[in-house]
């Protein structure tokens, strides 16, 4: 049964248990430069991602292709106008953003390369058009050192508009089509998702005791040699293409913390996939775009070598933060370009005390922002969702002093079973300009098949932002006022709603828990609890605790609340319970958003210790009290305790740091977490 609580109340009119130690969330100066010991590590097990998968069971590209298309009746072709040739940049402009180009290009072990030139090769005009002058007569006994790529020409396809990389798709690349919508329709290859397992972080030194390594990090290391073999590979498959694209774009709305970011890539299909994720700069901001700040070279379509030292497949994707650059070998999914980014984001924003998070944001009429965390399945996207609020952003965010800013210009919605009533933004956005990867459609009609599976449960949706009809432009916002990590509790024993103290919050975040069907086994179905630290373990770079630490800092210096919701079962377990109704979660949501809940009366419960409103409007107060809703109390303690244990046999992955010599932090955070 839960106890009404009595006593001190925290800033936010919350109830501090007695005995409860006052939370310090600034880390000691002297703390701060304390060198940690990197510990070589092997690739994680259990990491909850998002996008992962098992590849495709195509054997052949032509069985690929023929997985994308349904038989369908044949149609009358509509004749296609062609539109102008778009107009040339000034030379001068050209002649600059190409020898910034021809720089990133740049072999390390040849005297030089091959030279860059703007524009499509079937366009003879644009030979003209030179990155760099000829070079000087070469000495007899240094001609060795030039091989046959400095002879050829690599024509550099620059900032294409979407009209122009749809041409590109069309005309060059197998399994591009355009559907019923206008959408460019494209395949990933036999990679559908992510390959957590083969990304790799370059052990240097003016990252390695930043990092996080050791048990139960992401974070795989690779030696700097290892790197540049890598690269070298990349950048000579990019070499002896034709034509490459580049793409210069921007992360984060906010100009203050904006990074300059160049994509160079062999597939029209990433290049308008990153120019509908990044931030897109106006022509103005072109111009003096200059040297970028972190350089992607993607030859996915070219696999690395196996026997490289550090390789366990064909795939590798390679970050460098002293050189601030990152390789893809070996696969084609273009999430790996998102995330990789997103990770770099990880890393160089809470060097200047900006907090990165994995994340959807929204804000209301009256400037309120709410941050929104939470897996798959737990209704993040859904939920932050909200006609009535302006949506920031739906995946990526950075908390600097200005407030909050989206990282990214676009939105990467995963559109399996994807119907205009349960996503109606997100249908309506899949039109002309989006990216939809590896979707099935009918052969004819190219009217796109969401529900089907033939190529992958994995398919996915990448818009520009302004797509939503509700998207706030910029996409920055004031401080958030409301924190909700979102949890579907499959075990069916977690409140709809509990309010958070914030040594709470960051157990609760570091912990990013949710809960999973498994499958039918000796027909039985049990809930399988997933753990992601920060609610994306696969894209954090520093240790979880330094997030958790930012996040109650910020939140204790701006005024924030933090809200734990369940949006999974109630009665029982899976199988046993039903599924909480999404009405009553949105109640809940709405009454977050208009401060009412900040109003109610709270009691805590027992083993985990939260603290649940007595009443929310229109919600029936017996559901707000997990214990009340099962008809076998026994079994309602012995989950409780069950799920309890899964907490804290997850939490010892985090119990081996400190900052400095001071482990008070984490001693703080532990406490706040469950007890049997």
């Amino acid at each position: 049964m839960s106890d009404k609580v009595n006593g001190a109340m925290d800033s936010n009119g919350f109830p501090i248990p007695n005995g409860m130690p006052k939370l310090k969330t600034h880390v000691k100066e002297s703390d701060k430069n304390v060198p940690l010991t990197p510990v070589p590590v092997t690739p994680p097990r259990n990491v909850c991602i998002d996008d992962s998968g098992p590849t495709v069971r195509a054997q052949t590209l032509d069985e690929l292709h023929s997985l994308q298309k349904k038989r369908s009746a044949p149609s009358t072709p509509k004749a296609q106008k062609e539109g102008p040739l778009p107009l040339l940049s000034e030379e001068e402009r050209q002649k600059q953003q190409l020898k910034s180009i021809s720089a990133s290009l740049a072999s390390f072990t040849r005297e030089t390369g091959p030279k860059v030139i703007r524009g499509d090769p079937s366009k003879k005009h644009d030979l003209k058009v030179h990155a760099r002058p000829e070079p000087a007569a070469t000495p007899t006994s240094e001609i060795k050192s030039i091989s046959d790529s400095a002879l050829k020409f690599t024509h550099v396809l620059y900032n294409l508009s979407p009209a122009e990389l749809y041409e590109q798709a069309i005309k060059y690349e197998k399994g591009s089509f355009i559907t019923a919508t206008g959408a460019l329709a494209t395949l990933s290859g036999a990679k559908t998702g992510r390959s957590p397992r083969d990304k790799r972080i370059v052990l240097e030194e003016t990252s390695q005791n930043d990092l996080w390594w050791g048990k139960g990090s992401p974070n795989i290391e690779m030696d700097e040699h290892t790197f540049m073999v890598n690269r070298e590979r990349a950048v000579d498959y990019l070499n002896s293409l034709e034509k490459v694209f580049v793409n210069d774009q921007f992360l984060n709305w906010d100009p203050e913390y904006r990074i300059k970011v160049r994509i160079i890539s062999a597939r029209a299909y990433h290049a308008l996939f990153m120019y509908n994720m990044c931030i897109r700069p106006t022509p103005e901001e072109l111009e003096d775009f200059g040297t970028p700040d972190f350089t992607i070279y993607n030859a996915g379509n070219f696999p690395c070598n196996r026997y490289t030292h550090y390789m366990t497949s064909s795939t590798s994707i390679d970050l460098n933060l002293k050189r601030k650059e990152m390789i893809i070998l070996g696969t084609q999914y273009a999430g790996e370009m998102k995330k990789g980014l997103f990770s770099v984001m990880h890393y160089l924003m809470p060097k200047r005390g900006v907090l990165s998070l994995h994340s959807g944001c929204n804000m209301g009429k009256q400037g309120d922002v709410a941050l929104f965390f939470g897996l798959s399945g737990t209704g993040k996207t859904t939920l932050s969702t909200d006609h009535n609020r302006l949506l920031i952003g739906d995946d990526e965010h950075c908390w600097s002093d200005n407030g909050v800013s989206n990282i990214e210009g676009g939105c990467y919605a995963k559109c399996i079973d994807l119907s205009p009533e349960k996503e109606p933004d997100i249908w309506n956005a899949i039109k002309f300009g989006t990216v939809l990867e590896n979707v099935v459609f009918e052969e004819h009609t190219r009217e796109v098949d969401y529900g089907d599976r033939s190529v992958t449960e994995n398919t996915r949706a990448a818009y520009p932002i302004e797509f939503i009809p509700n998207a706030k432009l910029p996409c920055v916002g004031p401080h958030p006022k409301n924190v909700i990590l979102l949890a579907c509790d499959a075990f069916g024993v977690l409140p709809p709603v509990s309010k958070l103290t914030l040594a709470q919050t960051m157990y609760h975040f570091i912990s990013g828990y949710t809960a999973l069907i498994a499958g039918t086994e000796d027909g039985i179905r049990e809930p399988q609890a997933t753990f992601s630290a920060c609610f994306g373990a696969a894209f954090i770079m520093l240790h979880p605790t330094k997030y958790a630490a930012m996040l109650a800092d910020k939140m204790k210096r701006y005024g924030a609340t933090a809200w734990l919701v369940n949006t999974g079962w109630s009665g029982g377990s899976y199988g046993v319970g039903k599924r909480m109704k999404l009405s009553y979660t949105r109640k809940i949501i709405d009454a977050i958003h208009d401060g009412s809940l900040l109003k109610a009366q709270y009691s805590q419960t027992p083993v985990f210790g939260l603290y649940i409103p007595d009443k929310v409007e229109g919600v029936p107060s017996d559901i707000l009290h997990p214990e009340n809703m099962w008809s076998d109390q026994n079994a309602y303690r012995d989950t409780l305790e069950k799920l309890a244990r899964l907490f804290i046999n997850n939490f010892e992955n985090f119990l081996d740091y400190k900052i400095g010599g001071d482990n008070d932090l984490t001693n703080e955070i532990v406490a706040a977490g469950p007890r049997l």
